[in-house]
C-alpha cells in the first residue's frame, strides 16, 4: 500500500498562535491560567496543556478573582469580554484574527441596522462568538443560516437592507450553494470584501482535492469536535471513498485497509504533525511501503501575539523576535 500525504496539513497560523499564547502565559504568569473553551479542537492538544498548567473552564464562573484567563481561537461573545473586564480579570485574547474580522463585519452591520444571516452549524463556539457579538439595539437581527432549505423559508422585514457573513471553518463548496441560494433570493445582499472561509481551512481542502482521486480511502488526522477536520472526512463522501477521522494511530483499524492500494492522509489545522507521523508509523507497521507529499500550497501566514502579552514578555525578556514581529 502506498500512501498520498495532503499538502498543506495541520496546524494553521491561527492555532500556532493560540498555543503560543497559553505556553507563554504559563512561562511568564506561572500555572494555572485558566482558558475559557478547549483553546482549539485537538485533544491531544489541549491534554498537553493541561499537563503543564491550563485549565479549561467554559464560562468565566469558574475563574476565580484575580486570576489570568485566555479566550480561544474560536471567539467568544461580548458579554463574556465584558464580564471579564467588569471582574478585573486579566485576559489575554487568542481568537484567531480572521475570526475576529467576522465579529467586525458584525459589529458594523449591527450599527448599520441590518438583518444578518450567519451561515454555520448551531452550537459551534465559533458561531456562539459571532452571534454574540451582535449588538440587536441598533434595530438589526442575525439568523443562523445552516442549508438551503433555511435559506428558503427564513423571513425578513427588508429584502434591501441585508448582509451575510460565514462561520471560518466551513466547507468552501457547501457554503457555496447557501451563498448562491441567498444571492438568488435577495439579489441586493451585502456580501463581505474578503471571502470569510480562512486560508487554511480552503487550502486544506484544495490538498484533498487534488489526491482524492488517486486514492481508494482516505485518513483525516483530528478531533471530532473539530469543524474543519469534519469537513475535510466528508470530502471523502463526495468522493465515493471511505473516510476515517482519528484522533491519532491507536483509532486506526487494519480491516480499513483491506484491498486498498493507496491511502491518503492528511489533518485538520488544530491536529499536530506528531499525530500525522504516528498514523504514518502504524500504516507502515502494517505493511504500507512508500509515502509522497503532494505539492501544495506554500503557507506563509504568522499572526502576531497579543500586544499586552507581548509587552509582559519584553519586560522578562523572553519574547523572540519572530513573535515580537507578528
Amino acid at each position: 500500500m502506498q500512501i498520498l500525504l495532503a499538502n498543506p496539513r495541520g496546524f494553521c497560523a491561527g492555532v500556532d498562535r493560540a498555543i503560543d499564547i497559553v505556553e507563554r502565559a504559563i512561562a511568564l504568569f506561572g500555572a494555572p491560567i485558566y482558558v475559557r473553551h478547549e483553546v482549539v479542537h485537538n485533544q491531544y492538544v489541549v491534554d498537553r496543556l493541561r499537563g503543564i498548567g491550563a485549565v479549561f473552564v467554559e464560562e468565566l464562573d469558574a475563574v476565580p478573582d484575580g486570576a489570568t484567563v485566555i479566550f480561544s481561537a474560536h471567539g467568544v461573545p461580548r458579554k463574556v469580554q465584558d464580564e471579564a473586564a467588569r471582574r478585573g480579570l486579566t485576559v489575554f485574547d487568542a481568537t484567531c484574527p480572521l475570526v475576529t474580522k467576522v465579529h467586525m463585519e458584525v459589529t458594523r452591520y449591527a450599527r448599520e441596522a441590518r438583518e444578518v444571516f450567519l451561515i454555520g452549524h448551531d452550537g459551534h463556539p465559533e458561531v456562539e462568538g459571532t452571534i454574540g457579538q451582535f449588538d440587536t439595539s441598533h434595530g438589526g437581527r442575525i439568523v443562523l443560516i445552516q442549508t438551503v432549505e433555511d435559506v428558503e423559508r427564513v423571513q425578513v422585514v427588508n429584502p434591501d437592507h441585508l448582509a451575510f457573513v460565514t462561520q471560518t471553518t466551513l466547507s468552501v463548496d457547501d457554503t457555496a450553494s447557501i451563498v448562491e441560494a441567498l444571492r438568488r433570493r435577495f439579489p441586493n445582499l451585502k456580501a463581505p470584501v474578503k471571502e470569510d472561509i480562512c486560508y487554511a481551512t480552503q487550502n486544506r481542502q484544495d490538498a484533498v482535492k487534488d489526491l482524492i482521486g488517486q486514492v481508494q480511502a482516505l485518513i483525516v488526522v483530528g478531533s471530532r469536535s473539530s469543524s474543519n477536520s469534519n469537513r475535510l472526512r466528508e470530502m471523502a463522501d463526495k468522493a465515493g471513498i471511505p473516510g476515517y477521522l482519528v484522533d491519532g494511530p491507536q483509532d486506526l483499524d487494519r480491516a480499513w485497509f483491506d484491498g486498498v492500494e493507496t491511502v491518503g492522509v492528511t489533518a485538520g489545522a488544530s491536529a499536530p504533525e506528531v499525530l500525522v507521523q504516528g498514523v504514518l508509523g502504524q500504516l507502515r507497521a502494517w505493511g504500507a511501503t512508500g509515502s509522497e507529499e503532494i505539492q501544495g500550497r506554500e503557507e506563509h501566514v504568522i499572526f502576531a501575539l497579543p500586544r499586552a502579552l507581548r509587552d509582559v514578555a519584553r519586560q522578562k525578556g523572553s519574547l523572540s523576535s519572530d513573535a515580537a514581529s507578528g
